[in-house]
C-alpha cells in the first residue's frame, strides 16, 4: 500500500454511559456503565489504521489532560501527530449516551480541535501517494472552517480528498461546503446528509445530483444506509447498492467512521470502488457488535467475516447477492 492516510479533523475524549433509554425532562438515570475513550475522528483513523493504511493526525490536540488523554490513544494504535499540543487549551468532549436499542445521543464541548490556522498547519506536509480527510466538524467551527477550506483548496491536485460531511452539516456556511465539495475526491454520507447538499428524492436521484451539481471532481459518491448498506455512483455514471450485512447490534457509535476508514484503506490499496463499498459495510457491520466507537475491525476479520459470509450463501444455494445496478 502506498501513501498515507493524512487526518485533518478533529478529536474529542469521548464519555460513554449506557442507558437503557433516555430519562425524561426533569429526571434522572443511572447509568449502567460508564468509560471514558478517544473519539471523534479517532475513531476513522483507527479504522484505516487496523486496515493496513499507515496515519497520521494534521489536526489539534490540546495542552491539558484531554491532550494527554488522546496523544496516548494515537501512540496505542500507532497514529503519529504532525503538530504541536495547543498552547490555548485542552482538547474537547463529547458525553454520549448510548441506549438498550444501540442507538446514541450525544452532547459535545469543543477545545482545541476548535481551532486551526494555516500557521498551525504548516507542519502537515502532503506527500505523492497521500489521501486527506476532513470532516464536517471542524468545518462546523468558526475558528477553523477558513483556513482548513483555503488548505484543502491549496492540495495538489493529484492528491485524493476525502470529505464527510458529519451530522453538523447545517452548521456548515454554504460557501465554505460549496468550496470543499468542489475539491472533494470521494464524499461520504448518509441518507440525511446528502439531501442536506443535494436536495430530496431517491438515494440515485440524490447520488447523481451529488455528483453532477456539488462534487464536480469527484471520483464517487457514497451514501451510507446503515444496516441496508450503502448506495454508490461513480463519475462515469455507474451505480450500485451494496447491501449490508445482518448482525445483531449492540453500539452504533462510530460505524460510520468505521465506514469511511475501512473504504478508504480499501482505495488506496486499489480495490475497486463497489468492492471497497461491500468491505467497508462489513466493517461497520463487525463494528456495531462491540462496544465502543473505536471498534473497528482488523483486514484479517474483515476478511474472514466476507469468506464466512460467502460459505453460508454457498452453502444456502443463494450464490452472489445481487446488486441495483443502474447506468446514466
Amino acid at each position: 500500500m502506498s501513501g498515507r492516510l493524512v487526518h485533518i479533523g478533529s478529536a474529542v475524549v469521548d464519555y460513554v454511559y449506557r442507558i437503557d433509554a433516555l430519562p425524561a425532562p426533569g429526571t434522572e438515570k443511572t447509568a449502567s456503565s460508564f468509560a471514558r475513550v478517544a473519539g471523534g475522528g479517532f475513531n476513522m483513523m483507527v479504522a484505516a489504521s487496523r486496515t493496513g493504511m499507515r496515519v497520521v493526525f494534521g489536526g489539534q490536540l490540546g495542552s491539558g489532560p484531554n491532550g494527554d488523554f488522546l496523544r496516548a490513544a494515537f501512540v496505542a494504535e500507532g497514529i503519529e501527530t504532525l503538530t504541536p499540543p495547543s498552547p490555548l487549551m485542552d482538547s474537547g468532549n463529547c458525553v454520549a449516551m448510548i441506549s438498550s436499542d444501540a442507538e446514541r445521543t450525544f452532547v459535545s464541548w469543543p477545545g482545541a480541535e476548535s481551532v486551526l490556522s494555516l500557521d498551525m498547519m504548516a507542519p502537515v506536509v502532503v506527500a505523492p501517494g497521500d489521501w486527506v480527510f476532513a470532516s464536517g466538524y471542524t468545518l462546523s467551527y468558526p475558528a477553523s472552517r477558513d483556513a482548513l477550506a483555503d488548505w484543502i483548496e491549496a492540495l495538489p491536485v493529484e492528491t485524493p480528498f476525502v470529505f464527510d460531511p458529519t451530522p453538523v452539516i447545517s452548521d456548515i456556511p454554504r460557501p465554505i461546503l460549496s468550496r470543499v465539495l468542489a475539491r472533494t475526491t470521494w464524499l461520504s454520507c448518509n441518507t440525511t446528509e446528502a439531501p442536506e447538499i443535494a436536495g430530496p428524492g431517491d438515494v440515485g436521484a440524490v447520488a447523481a445530483r451529488l455528483l453532477a451539481d456539488h462534487c464536480p471532481k469527484a471520483d464517487g459518491v457514497v451514501i451510507r444506509a446503515g444496516t441496508n448498506g450503502c448506495h454508490v455512483r461513480l463519475a462515469d455514471g455507474t451505480a450500485q447498492t451494496i447491501a449490508g450485512f445482518k448482525v445483531t447490534a449492540i453500539d452504533t457509535n462510530g460505524a460510520g467512521d468505521t465506514h469511511i476508514g475501512a473504504h478508504v484503506s480499501a482505495l488506496s490499496r486499489g480495490t475497486p470502488p463497489f468492492e471497497a463499498a461491500r468491505y467497508a459495510n462489513a466493517a461497520a457491520a463487525i463494528s456495531v457488535t462491540r462496544h465502543g466507537g473505536s471498534s473497528a475491525p482488523t483486514d484479517h476479520e474483515i476478511q474472514t467475516f466476507l469468506s464466512q459470509v460467502t460459505d453460508r450463501r454457498a452453502q444456502a444455494g443463494h450464490g452472489r447477492p445481487m446488486h441495483n445496478c443502474q447506468k446514466a
